[in-house]
């Protein structure tokens, strides 16, 4: 299967199991398919809005961590305090090889997440709110996880905000208070060389409460 396939047979997941199953399977390739034939870019635009936003002594959730493609970039930026958590044991495994996290925790966005309250100064979720992928209500637990004044960086694409319910739920939080919009970045290919084009897009939310 090629790396073009891969990407199609993780969208075509039907539930959460099978969503962790593939991506467990994908886990030991995955960092060479994304960065060597598709040239990933996300993982650096969060990490220059994290450069904007975020000290580098901030304690900061990693959620959907995958392999630690960002996390191993918030590293080398000076960034130490990053724990990780994905849904995939696979995953989080391949991460943990990094050796940037301080702790690995396996969860699901848009489930209950085994935090307490104002836990983290600063949560980033790349390529995890996409289609089939984590709900808009996991924006809940990841503010009630994040310190009031601390920041909630994530990616999502263009088209998949306007036709799904990210809109209303995103402004919706606002206005009950919950956060504040900071930023929306330019758009910007996520993978140069893949087929088909995907336009993302990193949001950037202080939480208020």
């Amino acid at each position: 299967m090629n790396t073009e396939d891969r990407v199609q047979w993780i969208y075509s997941s039907q539930n959460n199991q099978e969503l962790i199953e593939r991506y467990s399977i994908w886990a030991k390739d995955y960092d060479q398919d994304l960065t060597d034939v598709f040239v990933y870019v996300s993982p650096q635009k969060a990490v220059e809005a994290f450069l904007k936003y975020v000290s580098q002594d901030a304690k900061i959730l990693d959620a959907g961590a995958g392999t630690g493609l960002v996390g191993q970039l918030l590293h080398q930026q000076g960034y130490h305090n990053l724990e990780a958590m994905d849904m995939s044991q696979g995953m989080l495994e391949e991460a943990g090889k990094k050796k940037v996290y301080t702790a690995l925790h396996q969860g699901i966005l848009g489930e209950p997440l085994d935090f307490s309250a104002d836990y983290f100064d600063a949560t980033v979720s790349i390529g995890v709110f996409t289609p089939g992928h984590a709900p808009s209500s996991a924006f809940d637990e990841l503010i009630r996880i994040t310190k009031p004044g601390g920041y909630i960086i994530f990616s999502m694409r263009p088209d998949f905000y306007e036709n799904s319910d990210f809109s209303e739920k995103q402004s919706a939080l606002a206005k009950s208070g919950q956060w504040e919009l900071v930023e929306i970045g330019e758009k910007f290919q996520c993978l140069p060389k893949g087929e088909p084009e995907i336009e993302l897009q990193i949001w950037v939310y202080q939480v208020v409460r």
